[in-house]
């Protein structure tokens, strides 16, 4: 009986023993994620909530003796004319250049390269993904020169008769727009490849059978299978969008007259030209709450049509 009881306890002690090297064995392989999660995102977001509500500055008095300044800066932003223009300018550049620019144009790509030859879809696909990995920096520089007095683009149009358009002056957000739809609808066309490819040719044969005809099968068939995916690329997309500063930056920096200066611009423009960080970090942090609305709001459209 002693002996059982003894054998017992030894065994308790090794599976304690176990688990806990297993234990420090999933933290060892997690922490270095854990530490670039806070050192990189958990512990700027921190800084900026904080910096947000006091008057720090990066000259002056103000950088030496920080304030708290309660929501005095929050109350200076919404007051200021130019950040109900920059709003209306980040709107219009995420609708046009993120929501139907990559996504539909995505979407499109994806649906015409179903069941296409692999030679074609590869092709298509090393095209799409070069604007993807092109840095952001690289990909101004050439669309300034798409778009100058004597870039491709004029170029063209003179074939037909149409005079040179100093296109980043006349038609700037428009320009912007164009640029970073190239940029980015390689991600949206990706995403949906992956999840159209998902979907069994059984269903949409047993659709096609039923009498559905293509349009048919893509509303009630296709869409309702993939709204995941549409879920995440509308987020990651949105965020992507809400926060592209160097494309617009260098192709406009953010005119003629402000007519390309949204919410990114406008925090860089009171942070590090006017050297306001406060003030700065306050609009970044209402950036945030943005992109955090529209996250939850295409999770909440999606769980609704569950």
């Amino acid at each position: 009986m002693a002996f059982h009881t003894e054998k017992r306890a030894y065994g308790g002690s090794f599976e304690f023993i176990r688990k806990r090297n297993m234990a420090l064995k999933t933290t060892a392989f997690f922490l270095p994620a854990v530490l670039l999660l806070v050192t990189f995102y958990i512990g700027p977001m921190i800084l900026t909530v904080f910096f947000s509500f006091t008057n720090r500055a990066m000259t002056g008095i103000n950088a030496k003796e920080i304030e708290f300044v309660g929501f005095r800066n929050f109350v200076n932003i919404f007051q200021n004319p130019k950040f109900t223009m920059a709003i209306n300018k980040t709107l219009i550049f995420l609708i046009f250049s993120g929501i139907l620019g990559q996504q539909c144009c995505g979407f499109v790509f994806a649906e015409l390269m179903k069941k296409k030859n692999k030679h074609l879809r590869r092709f298509v696909g090393m095209t799409v993904i070069a604007g993807w990995i092109t840095p952001d920096i690289v990909c101004a520089f050439i669309f300034a020169a798409y778009f100058s007095g004597t870039g491709t683009l004029n170029r063209i149009l003179g074939l037909i008769g149409v005079s040179p358009i100093s296109w980043l002056f006349t038609f700037p957000m428009v320009s912007v727009i164009i640029a970073n739809i190239w940029k980015g609808t390689a991600y949206a066309m990706m995403m949906f490849q992956a999840a159209l490819d998902s979907i069994s040719d059984e269903v949409m044969e047993a659709a096609m059978i039923d009498g559905a005809n293509g349009l048919q099968s893509l509303r009630y068939i296709t869409i309702p299978m993939i709204k995941s995916t549409f879920a995440i690329t509308f987020v990651n997309v949105t965020l992507g969008t809400l926060g592209s500063f160097v494309l617009i930056y260098t192709l406009t920096g953010g005119g003629p007259s402000g007519a390309t200066t949204t919410l990114a611009i406008f925090m860089y423009e009171k942070a590090f030209i006017a050297y306001q960080i406060g003030y700065g970090m306050a609009i970044a942090l209402i950036l945030l709450l943005i992109g955090m609305f529209f996250s939850l709001l295409y999770i909440r459209a999606i769980k609704m049509n569950d």
